[in-house]
């Protein structure tokens, strides 16, 4: 079933992919992508709109759907807790005031993107937290929403990528270890893994553009409109950095330990989506606790400020379920299968890994997925490769790993559709399409150079043969 849509198969993420740029309106590109992906399935208009109203409904009786939900729905309410309670305030005030941490643009921007660097326990975390901690500060300076979107998102799937201490760790381990208990390679996973990730030349590439475009001084046209003031408005509570550090604190740890729980033990066999389920509700009641006893807020305030939190986020849950939603029906229709076919006219072994790397990238661009795009190609790269004649293959491995992972990130980096992209423009708080235009010219840039990365790592590997 999945291979009989062919080139069709690409219509519904194209159409929406299309729409969104051209309507910035992007839950209805969606949708419209939804209804086509089913249209071209059924043939008639009716049992279209049936099925992508069950495909829905399906996906709402998925555990990780909720759950990601859930955290997606109730990060507004963090966010607007700490609002209330005086931590952005408490948290400018040391900064600027007390340590006088933060005093420029530049610098402004450098704390987005060192918290960014620090936290790779998951993906959207990582935005959620620096989009949320820098947004006051870089508004102060000047710095456009669009930017900080990019900063945000540059340091989330390529840095989770980097450090796999995290679900993204689990699942390649589990990916190429399926690949050496077939006996199609020889070795150990998480060496097999570690030997790769010295090659993840895309989050590599995004991490070190984005550095440079802050020490540069580069500004990213700002179609968010956001007015730098001289001071930030503190209103009549007093600022508590603790307010702020109690929530992501407490966040951070609670992922970590719900990791390991639902992983029996071992954090990289864990369930992200439960773990940052649990979390987020976790967070919500320690820092609802440390408010009435520091007095922060008033209790009648807490829940309306955790409702009112909430309510700000559905959109973002709407534009999610609609993402999974699309995602869905290219797994039905074969989008990422029926591209993976084509990886065979690759053709000399060095340009194997360029050539993955590009595939990989298409297929995580089209679908919005990056663990879809891993789960794809890796049996079908790393099956190529064992076609190649010895050494030439095992000098390639490492290669073709990577490739796979650095065009997995470039689909989770820059698809308007990928649910990280969509969170790292609502933690800096601009729109989305906005975010994807003028993050996608540097996206691609990282790409450019990843591809010329693995043709002279791939030259230099198989000539020391």
């Amino acid at each position: 079933m999945q291979e009989s849509y062919g080139i069709y198969s690409l219509l519904p993420p194209f159409i929406a992919i299309v729409l969104a740029i051209i309507s910035r309106n992007v839950i209805l590109s969606l949708l419209i992508g939804v209804l086509s992906g089913y249209f071209i399935m059924e043939q008639s208009v009716v049992a279209a709109v049936v099925e992508s109203l069950r495909g829905i409904g399906e996906l709402l009786q998925k555990g990780w759907v909720l759950k990601t939900l859930t955290f997606a729905i109730f990060v507004g309410s963090i966010i607007e807790l700490i609002q209330r309670s005086g931590g952005v305030e408490g948290f400018i005030e040391f900064l600027q005031k007390r340590k006088r941490l933060v005093t420029s643009k530049k610098e402004a921007e450098l704390m987005a993107f060192f918290i960014g660097l620090a936290i790779f326990i998951e993906s959207s975390i990582t935005s959620l937290i620096a989009g949320t901690v820098s947004r006051p500060l870089t508004d102060k300076f000047g710095t456009s929403r669009e930017k900080l979107a990019y900063i945000c998102d540059s340091t989330a799937a390529p840095v989770c990528t980097m450090f796999p201490l995290n679900a993204w760790g689990a699942l390649l381990l589990g990916l190429i270890g399926a690949q050496v208990e077939a006996g199609v390679i020889t070795g150990e996973p998480i060496q097999l893994l570690g030997s790769a990730l010295l090659f993840n030349f895309y989050a590599l590439f995004s991490i070190l553009l984005v550095l440079f475009t802050i020490l540069a001084g580069i500004d990213f046209p700002a179609y968010t409109r956001v007015d730098a003031v001289p001071e930030m408005k503190t209103g009549t509570r007093k600022g508590d950095i603790f307010a702020l550090l109690v929530p992501i604190v407490s966040l951070l740890v609670l992922v970590f330990v719900f990791l390991v729980i639902t992983g029996g033990g071992n954090p990289l066999k864990g369930s992200g989506s439960t773990a940052v389920f649990a979390a987020v509700l976790g967070s919500i009641l320690l820092s609802s606790l440390y408010y009435l006893v520091r007095q922060s807020m008033p209790p009648h305030e807490i829940v309306p400020a955790i409702l009112r939190g909430a309510k700000t986020m559905l959109p973002i849950a709407a534009i999610l379920i609609f993402a999974f939603a699309i995602g869905d029906v290219t797994v039905k229709m074969g989008t990422g299968t029926y591209m993976a076919h084509y990886a065979h006219l690759i053709g000399h072994p060095m340009l194997l890994p360029s050539g993955i790397f590009l595939l990989s990238a298409l297929i995580a661009f089209s679908t919005g997925t990056s663990w879809g795009t891993f789960s794809i190609m890796m049996p079908i790269a790393i099956t190529i490769c064992a076609g190649v004649p010895e050494p030439q293959s095992q000098a390639l491995l490492p290669l073709i790993i990577a490739a796979v992972i650095s065009g997995g990130v470039f689909g989770d980096h820059a698809s308007p559709i990928s649910d990280t992209t969509i969170i790292a423009a609502m933690a800096a708080g601009c729109d989305l399409i906005a975010h994807v235009k003028t993050q996608l010219p540097w996206a691609l840039l990282a790409a450019s150079l990843s591809m010329v990365a693995f043709l002279v790592a791939a030259y230099i590997r198989l000539r020391g043969i």
